[in-house]
């Protein structure tokens, strides 16, 4: 490896993850090369919830004043019953500040903002992984297509499926959420919903957030585990005793079932995030099912912090290794926390509408609290 080589970094993923790094490099000075195995984004026309300390973390990215230009502010969030009776609510604007309030926009805007001013000549897209080699100062990728690239570290950024994952610690399976096995995502026009507002059911979650030009980003969880698909007759079942709002949004939800987007719950939960010249970031490490709305917002801190290690230091051999002690504990103070209020929500309908009043805002409290302070 030659010393321009060892002295960048390979990024495996050219999603929100692999983006954010790239981004956090650049700041830095130090040179990356992407590498997509995609050609394009898929999933790019739905929207993302960022809570406060993904907002803080895009400030940090130097990108607040432009997401202030695209998405909409998320200043309240309201829990509801399946009938539509608020159990609790919660002052967003008042908890995070007015200038990393959590925001939604569309997924699509996101990786536009994390590319915006950056060359496009340093991410290569259809470059799929297919063998991850370690070497004495670094790592070296054998692309699908035969061809060669190797850094001084490699960062598997490539989601829950990661390809470098597997190729850095073998099969290691996959845990389903706790909270659900099966998801949908969808954009629908806004019905009216003025804040971030979650219906909870028996067996089934509908959560509606206002994004932009009259559009709402909808997100439903249900307990029809024998549907591989957005099976429409499932779906209507398990929402039946749901608000006519909730129904009707289904409704137009469904009469365009190719924007449906379903995928299964999946969480990784591993021992290690590192070897030697080789580390994984964002959902490569750490997914997690959405109940705090973390996935994004870990994977810009991740980022921040492994840039923050690789710019202090000449000698990258431990960085891995330090970058997972100083993550882990945020991240797993998260899934925590998404165990307990997934438990929550599997609880009798009576019982967890008797306990929300009181253990719902301790809890958004509990979680979000250590997220306020930033990770650099």
């Amino acid at each position: 490896m030659d010393t321009q080589q060892a002295g960048r970094v390979l990024i495996a993923g050219g999603g929100i993850a692999g983006l954010a790094l790239r981004r956090a490099l650049h700041q830095r000075g130090i040179p990356s090369l992407t590498l997509e195995r995609r050609g394009v984004q898929r999933d790019a026309g739905l929207a993302i919830n960022l809570p406060g300390n993904a907002v803080n973390a895009l400030r940090q990215l130097g990108l607040l004043a432009a997401l202030r230009e695209t998405g909409s502010p998320v200043r309240r969030r309201e829990y509801r019953t399946e009938r539509g009776r608020l159990l609790f609510a919660v002052d967003e604007a008042a908890f995070w500040g007015s200038e990393t309030v959590s925001h939604c926009l569309r997924r699509a805007d996101l990786l536009r903002l994390l590319e915006r001013d950056l060359s496009p000549d340093y991410i290569r897209r259809g470059a799929g992984i297919a063998v991850v080699r370690q070497e004495a100062l670094g790592a070296q990728v054998e692309l699908e297509d035969g061809a060669t690239e190797s850094g001084g570290l490699l960062v598997g950024a490539d989601g829950v499926h990661s390809t470098v994952r597997h190729g850095l610690f073998g099969d290691q399976a996959l845990g389903a959420a706790m909270l659900a096995r099966q998801s949908w995502r969808f954009m629908v026009p806004n019905p009216g919903v003025e804040a971030w507002t979650l219906w909870a059911g028996a067996e089934a979650l509908f959560l509606l957030i206002p994004v932009d030009s009259g559009e709402a980003y909808g997100w439903v969880s249900a307990g029809t585990d024998g549907a591989d698909s957005a099976d429409p007759r499932a779906i209507r079942a398990a929402f039946a005793a749901f608000p006519g709002l909730v129904r009707d949004t289904l409704d137009a939800a469904l009469s365009r079932p190719e924007t449906i987007y379903h995928s299964p719950l999946e969480e990784v939960r591993i021992p290690a995030w590192a070897r030697d010249r080789v580390v994984l970031l964002g959902d490569a490490a750490h997914a997690t099912a959405p109940v705090w709305a973390q996935g994004a917002a870990l994977a810009l801190e991740d980022a921040l912090v492994l840039a923050r290690l690789l710019a202090e230091r000449r000698d990258w051999a431990g960085v891995a290794a330090d970058y997972e002690r100083l993550r882990r504990p945020r991240v797993e103070h998260v899934q925590q926390m998404t165990d307990r209020l997934s438990r929550t929500a599997r609880l009798p309908d009576w019982v967890r509408n008797l306990l929300l009043p009181l253990v719902g805002p301790r809890t958004f409290h509990a979680t979000y609290d250590p997220l306020r302070v930033p990770v650099i």
